[in-house]
């Protein structure tokens, strides 16, 4: 069997448990990426002349491949959302944006520094690389079909979901500070970090997307020609072209293409909310995500099984283990405090902080432009360690512990007599 005639075969082999799996799987404590990690552990563990998966060697193909992972699963998710921007309707996300992730950022520089004595520029990176959860991952703990009720979406799945859709680029300014330090040191750059990769490129993002979206809007559902009014012709891989013509006209004028990406998802589902239309935009989106997800986990299974975790130290698994475990639990409840969440839904919240796609992206992307002074070996190993266990700890308790949560929220609460208190005791009455 030659090289390409296997690699097809491993593709098919993806697609299937892509296409499968989730139906078997829905009610199980087992999600699909922890499935589809295990399965590349054990395919790429046969005798069969595969090539290694090494992120070292292959860094440029595999930057875009995640790339584009994360494009379409950022349009994924704009698309879902079911409430409408604005302050307080958001008000769990500006949360997490403002407060959760750069602590998060801060708390793991701060352990990488500790722990591993790594660099300062190194350690802001991994700070950067691990700070965003993931739109990828995370669909067993995000919001679903979108639907006509603004209101539909419960405050765990539509928190989840809004942060990972607009975190994974606005951790860029930080990948960029990290870049800026391994290659110039100093602090000469932040005046032109703070002005380009910050004000500039953030703002681009927001605006490019809204107006991508409000033209993209307008062509799918209200232009006066109904042979150019999209929305009638009910093609699905329209929200494919819709991701990529985001991404690329905001990254051609040097904005944050990932930010334009959501933003533009979230106006086009604003442009009209009751159109059947965008659930068909989602479901052709969704199932391009979960095609290419499934491809990925095979081969970051096949990395763990050739030995791609041979230069994590216990000091690397530690790091990642404060984080998913302490850091992300700590700050994300921290931020939230006197937050729209109840206290059940802010436990959830906080806890499911799930690390993917992103992270391995914002690696790649930034080993291409500097040396930041650690083996490359070491930083996919914590990453990908990071990612592992993310997948393993949250891919097991993300069913039980949604189910859990919808059946209390579904169970009307007692009512009680004036007179009496919750245990069937009387109230005093003096």
């Amino acid at each position: 069997m030659s090289n390409p005639d296997l690699i097809f075969a491993l593709g098919g082999a993806g697609a299937l448990l892509a296409a499968s799996l989730p139906a078997v799987l829905h009610r199980l404590p087992f999600s699909l990426p922890l499935a589809c990690l295990l399965g590349g552990m054990v395919l790429f563990l046969l005798p069969f002349p595969v090539l290694e998966p090494d992120p070292v060697a292959h860094r440029a193909a595999l930057e875009h491949i995640t790339e584009i992972c994360v494009v379409i699963s950022l349009m994924g998710a704009g698309l879902a959302l079911n409430r409408k921007a604005g302050l307080r309707r958001w008000s769990s996300t500006w949360r997490l944006l403002g407060w959760t992730m750069p602590l998060t950022i801060v708390a793991v520089a701060g352990a990488t520094t500790w722990l591993l004595g790594w660099p300062p520029a190194a350690a802001v990176l991994l700070g950067a690389v691990l700070a965003p959860t993931d739109p990828v991952l995370a669909s067993d703990v995000q919001v679903g079909e979108p639907v006509d009720a603004e209101n539909a979406d419960d405050e765990v799945r539509f928190s989840l979901t809004s942060e990972a859709g607009l975190n994974d680029g606005l951790a860029f300014p930080i990948v960029y500070a990290a870049i800026a330090l391994a290659t110039t040191g100093g602090a000469a750059w932040m005046g032109d970090w703070a002005l380009i990769d910050v004000l500039y490129r953030v703002s681009v993002g927001v605006l490019g997307g809204m107006l991508v979206g409000k033209l993209l809007g307008r062509l799918f559902f209200h232009t006066r020609k109904a042979n150019l009014r999209l929305a009638e012709h009910r093609d699905g891989f329209v929200a494919l072209a819709s991701t990529f013509l985001a991404y690329g006209m905001t990254e051609l004028v040097h904005g944050y293409g990932f930010i334009a990406v959501f933003v533009t998802a979230c106006t086009i589902r604003n442009a009209e909310r009751s159109d059947g239309y965008n659930g068909i935009l989602h479901g052709f989106i969704e199932q391009i995500e979960r095609l290419l997800t499934a491809w990925l986990l095979l081969l970051l299974g096949g990395f763990v099984a050739v030995g791609g975790l041979a230069s994590l130290t216990w000091r690397g698994a530690a790091v990642a283990l404060l984080l998913l475990l302490v850091i992300r639990p700590v700050t994300g409840w921290l931020a939230q405090a006197r937050g729209p969440a109840g206290p059940r839904e802010r436990a959830v919240i906080s806890f499911f902080g799930i690390r993917g796609i992103g992270s391995l992206y914002y690696l790649a992307f930034a080993l291409g432009l500097a040396d930041f002074g650690v083996p490359q070996e070491e930083l996919w190993a914590v990453v990908a360690f990071a990612v592992l266990a993310s997948i393993v700890l949250h891919g097991i308790t993300a069913t039980p512990v949604m189910a859990r949560l919808d059946r209390l929220r579904d169970t009307p609460q007692p009512s009680w007599p004036s007179n009496v208190t919750s245990d069937g005791s009387a109230r005093p009455t003096g």
